[in-house]
């Protein structure tokens, strides 16, 4: 190991001057990039100069880039330390927080089957795709593990454990990791964006009722904790955004750190995790492609006259498909670039594993900026519907006369606060994962030099999809 005073570039040998020509031909390329419209969910369109805005933003994850390769391993390291702030009593609480939850979520449903038929009035699809999906998926990033005490299966499961005693039927591989987590995650998905009426109340209520019973019987087989863990994929994925959380509890205490310091410490990492992280990402910007003009003229589809979702069923099946399953080749790709700039290349699947780790900040980023709209919008709607949830004209919350308004997505003042907040949020998420990718890069390959070096095809990768994840902010969608 080299001495902790030294600078990257004191330590970097004359032919690795190759490696800071990349890094610099990075942030020049970044700013070449040319003006483009911006739509705020169809609320108003506005010629906003977003390529400023754009270039501005992969500019500064590019010089991000360039301060962590020059910047000492021991103040890198140091940036995801973290702090005890006190000492936590444990508690047996979650049990009943989740009774709660399971309770409440069984109310949802029944509304969702004999409630009114509107989206907008009935509670179910308010809260599951707006409270839920896009809040509650949020704050799980941001406050840390609030899945552990409100996921609806566990409280009944340890119920009916305590009164009978149930042992699992099967004992799940070691093997099989998280890769059965792949499939419900990849089925949610197509769900959402293929189904033809995600948000009627009914059929959504059906489908969270065959969920939740996939859950609890995948429970009954292989063991509670087991199967939550590695077949839930709500749970894995809550599990792994809370890890990036700044606040976590750990040995009995509360932690604050940089965001994403419990993922810079891990080291076990599979590789079924790593594609379920990547799965993820790619999940989420289809999900914003798919809306595009870009998209829609490729398959052939006018996007000022959508025939309707039923139009498009196969081809958003297929390009999700195909999404799900390049993006983990490309990362892995990427990583084994590094390794072989890195002149290391044993141990593929760890360091792809531990590396992936470092995009949940751009995956949780662009939830953010992609959902913003729809929380402000349709939170306005859960409300609403929290205080009349039968559509009855009741007002259980007092609220009085309650409109919901949308004049901020109709004037370019507004517009443009939105615009940059959710172009802000992506900026940050990719900085941080370039931070974590070079801090994790270091524990691995425990060699300053190596690291850098490996960082390189990484650091590209990152500031080609920040391009892409602000140039699908900006784009005009058809639907």
């Amino acid at each position: 190991m080299m001495k902790f005073g030294m600078t990257l570039q004191q330590r970097l040998t004359r032919p690795n001057w190759l490696a800071r020509f990349v890094a610099v031909g990075v942030v020049l390329g970044a700013t070449m990039q040319s003006a483009r419209a911006h739509v705020s969910e169809q609320g108003l369109i506005l010629l906003l100069p977003t390529g400023v805005y754009i270039t501005s933003g992969v500019a500064a994850v590019a010089l991000t880039v360039l301060l962590v390769v020059f910047l000492p391993d021991r103040q890198a390291l140091l940036v995801f330390s973290k702090k005890v702030l006190f000492t936590v009593r444990p508690s047996n609480l979650h049990s009943w927080t989740s009774l709660v939850a399971f309770v409440f979520l069984a109310s949802l449903v029944y509304l969702g089957f004999n409630g009114t038929r509107d989206p907008l009035t009935n509670p179910l699809p308010l809260f599951i795709w707006t409270v839920w999906w896009v809040g509650f998926v949020f704050a799980q990033g941001v406050f840390g593990d609030l899945w552990r005490w409100l996921n609806p299966w566990a409280g009944f499961y340890d119920l009916l454990n305590r009164s009978v005693g149930m042992e699992p039927l099967f004992v799940m591989p070691e093997k099989f990791d998280v890769w059965p987590a792949l499939v419900p995650l990849f089925a949610f998905v197509v769900f959402t964006l293929a189904d033809l009426s995600p948000d009627d109340p009914s059929r959504l209520a059906a489908f969270v009722t065959g969920y939740w019973l996939y859950t609890f019987i995948g429970m009954l087989m292989f063991g509670g904790e087991i199967w939550l863990s590695r077949g839930e994929c709500f749970t894995v994925l809550l599990r792994l955004y809370a890890r990036l959380a700044p606040f976590s509890i750990k040995d009995g205490k509360l932690c604050v750190g940089t965001p994403g310091w419990r993922l810079v410490e891990t080291s076990k990492v599979s590789v079924g995790g790593g594609v379920f992280v990547l799965m993820v990402l790619a999940s989420g910007s289809f999900d914003g492609l798919n809306e595009t003009f870009w998209w829609l003229a490729k398959i052939g589809i006018n996007p000022l006259e959508f025939p309707g979702r039923s139009a498009v069923v196969i081809p958003t099946i297929a390009g999700l498909a195909v999404a799900n399953l390049a993006l983990p080749l490309i990362f892995a790709a990427t990583v084994y670039a590094g390794m072989v700039l890195a002149g290391q290349r044993e141990n593929l699947a760890h360091t792809f594993s531990r590396l992936s780790l470092a995009v949940l900040p751009i995956a949780l980023a662009y939830h953010f900026s992609h959902y913003l709209t729809v929380i402000m919008v349709n939170g306005q709607y859960a409300l609403a519907a929290a205080s009349d949830p039968f559509a009855s004209g009741a007002d259980y919350l007092g609220l009085g006369v309650f409109y919901v308004t949308t004049g901020f997505l109709n004037t370019s003042d507004t517009v443009k606060v939105i615009w940059l907040s959710q172009a802000g949020a992506v900026v940050i998420g990719h900085i941080i994962a370039v931070m974590m990718s070079h801090a994790i890069a270091l524990k691995i390959f425990g060699n300053a030099r190596k690291a850098a070096l490996s960082q390189l095809p990484t650091a590209v990768f990152m500031v080609a999809y920040t391009l892409f994840g602000l140039w699908l902010l900006a784009s005009p969608r058809g639907l």
